[in-house]
């Protein structure tokens, strides 16, 4: 726990700013949220104690602060680098973590968890479970079924909600605040518990009147929602304003019930660059401190890109193409189409669930939508596709982004999964582009597919500089892009094409490569002549070698020998794409010398 005056935490408060700053300029990493959440965090280690009470942060990426203020200064400067600290919390790397996080919404159901533990070990009076989330995760229905429960049995816990877009509840004129301030005191909640107290003895005609009073009262406040849920609400409060915070936390504390304190904060305090809703700086690229201007520079377009720009000329030319993004618009590329096209795309927040099922009305009405997702978020809505689309049959298009090796995010946000977990659902198909011309014709493939269809791209740029020429999508059909004279076949998916070519380059043979294209529908006529020609198969894809393409060609029993050069069983650590591949010896270099002549 910090035992500091509030002066000696104010200025801890700007010492660490400067440290994110500094670091993040570097390295990259989560920006405006992390300094916007410093104050709340110091607030936190002052009245709670880290290595005794649940320190739950909600995706974890605005907890750089609570990093330096436990045992992490010294080697904070290798965030989010390969062998360095994580990005988020990781309770391997130190015992002030208590959970892993990366994705949304899971901190209430963490605290509950937490909580029925400590009840169970008879430590509920020393130990409080304390969760932090932000108000943009309060968009996620797993938020509402932890606060259903919490509210039915009461246990103690507080939740700090990290209000820095003010779109849970924005004070309602003079009078809100006015109670909202009341409402953050140990005056109110005496009162509030003392007429609690009166109201179970008074006469039943009393006590009526008595609580229609209490009910207007809190109407016109911002908690009526979370109080209705059966769970105390103090707030709004100055999340920058630590004297404040810290008076509240201990409050919230010593009430032995479940509290959400609603604070109040400003994005990307301390950096005039980030201040405010700017999504540009909630991940950002290293950058000059200066100026405020990213020191990334790429001739190749990425991606993402490439869909935004095909996606707006399909959309203008066909008007029943509609989209969906869970608040990744600009991670998506459909930033400009929600812009353009307000009443044809929609960003749902952070709802994978509900936009992947809200996607299958509009199929069913007659339009064509795209729901934009990143791979390793489509794992919240995979009951969903099977559920809601595929057993439905309806003509849903899954554009994954992120698929394969993210980089610094690390575990959390690998795109390794996809494949394996979309593969072995009935109606499903599969494919994946290779370059960006390719790409490009497969988007307007998928706009006008019977059924549900999935294809997959990476992160940054393809490999692959469209070296071969494309051939017209097919349903399918896999294209060979070289015939070889050695009785090996390099077999490349998605990303994993560009990979197979720059290693062939590095073994100067006259190596075959195929672009697989579709791994559902596989291209089974080809697959078995090729087979009779090439007896050892290359396989080259960005996805986990469990349930992936290796895993789909050996299924066929072509009698052939597979070596996969997909991810192995085990989660991928966070670093720079390079780096990350270099450990796994998946860079060509390094498979050029695994190729068994």
């Amino acid at each position: 726990m910090l035992k500091k005056s509030i002066t000696e935490l104010e200025k801890l408060a700007e010492d660490i700013r400067e440290q994110i700053l500094e670091t993040v300029s570097k390295n990259g990493g989560h920006l405006s949220s992390t300094l916007g959440a410093t104050e709340l965090i110091l607030g936190m280690h002052t009245v709670f104690d880290s290595l005794k009470d649940p320190f739950i942060f909600d995706v974890s990426h605005q907890s750089y602060a609570h990093k330096l203020v436990t045992d992490r200064l010294e080697e904070f400067h290798t965030l989010r680098q390969y062998g360095g600290i994580s990005g988020y919390t990781k309770p391997s790397e130190s015992p002030h973590d208590y959970y892993v996080s990366g994705h949304s919404s899971t901190s209430i159901s963490l605290a509950v968890g937490a909580a029925k533990a400590i009840r169970i070990r008879g430590e509920e009076g020393d130990r409080v479970p304390i969760a932090f989330i932000g108000d943009g995760s309060m968009s996620a229905g797993m938020v509402y079924e932890a606060l259903n429960e919490l509210g039915d049995r009461k246990y103690p816990i507080v939740i700090l909600l990290n209000d820095n877009e003010m779109s849970i509840a924005k004070p309602i004129g003079a009078i809100s605040r006015m109670l909202s301030q009341a409402m953050a005191g140990r005056f109110y909640q005496k009162l509030k518990s003392g007429t609690e107290e009166v109201l179970k003895h008074l006469p039943d005609s009393a006590t009526y009147l008595a609580k229609k009073f209490e009910e207007s009262f809190r109407l016109i406040t911002p908690g009526v929602m979370f109080e209705e849920m059966g769970i105390e609400y103090i707030g709004p409060i100055d999340g920058h304003n630590l004297e404040s915070i810290i008076e509240t936390l201990e409050l919230a504390k010593s009430m032995k019930k479940p509290v959400i304190v609603h604070a109040q904060t400003l994005k990307g305090k301390g950096y005039e660059y980030s201040e405010g809703y700017l999504e540009h700086w909630h991940g950002v690229s290293p950058f000059d401190l200066e100026t405020g201007k990213s020191l990334k520079k790429s001739s190749k377009k990425s991606a993402t890109q490439i869909f935004s720009e095909e996606m707006l000329r399909i959309a203008e030319e066909d008007s029943k193409v509609v989209g969906i993004t869970a608040a990744m618009p600009s991670g998506t590329g459909l930033s400009s189409l929600l812009e353009k096209f307000p009443n044809r795309f929609w960003d749902v927040a952070i709802a994978e669930q509900h936009a992947v099922t809200s996607s299958g009305p509009l199929a069913k009405e007659g339009f064509k939508p795209f729901v934009a997702i990143y791979s390793t978020f489509l794992q919240r809505g995979y009951d969903q596709v099977i559920h809601d689309i595929c057993l439905a049959n309806l003509p849903v298009k899954f554009a994954i982004d992120r698929a394969g090796i993210v980089g610094e995010d690390g575990e959390t946000h690998q795109g390794v999964f996809d494949l394996s977990y979309l593969r072995p659902i009935p109606n499903m198909t599969l494919f994946a582009p290779r370059d960006e011309v390719s790409f490009r014709s497969g988007i307007e493939f998928a706009k006008d597919f019977p059924t549900p269809i999935s294809f997959r791209y990476p992160r940054g740029s393809f490999l692959d500089d469209g070296e071969f020429p494309e051939t017209p999508w097919k349903l399918g059909k896999a294209q060979i892009l070289k015939e070889g004279n050695e009785k090996m076949l390099f077999v490349g998916y998605g990303n994993g094409v560009g990979r197979a070519i720059q290693t062939s380059k590095l073994l100067k043979r006259d190596i075959a490569i195929l672009d697989l294209r579709f791994l559902k529908p596989l291209d089974i006529e080809l697959l078995k002549e090729l087979s009779e020609k090439y007896t050892k198969w290359y396989i080259f894809s960005d996805s986990a070698k469990a349930g992936g393409v290796g895993s789909a060609i050996q299924e066929l029993g072509l009698g052939i020998e597979v070596t996969s050069f997909e991810y192995g069983d085990k989660f991928i650590t966070h670093g720079k794409t390079k780096d990350v591949e270099e450990s796994l010896e998946l860079l060509p270099e390094q498979l050029a010398k695994k190729i068994d002549f």
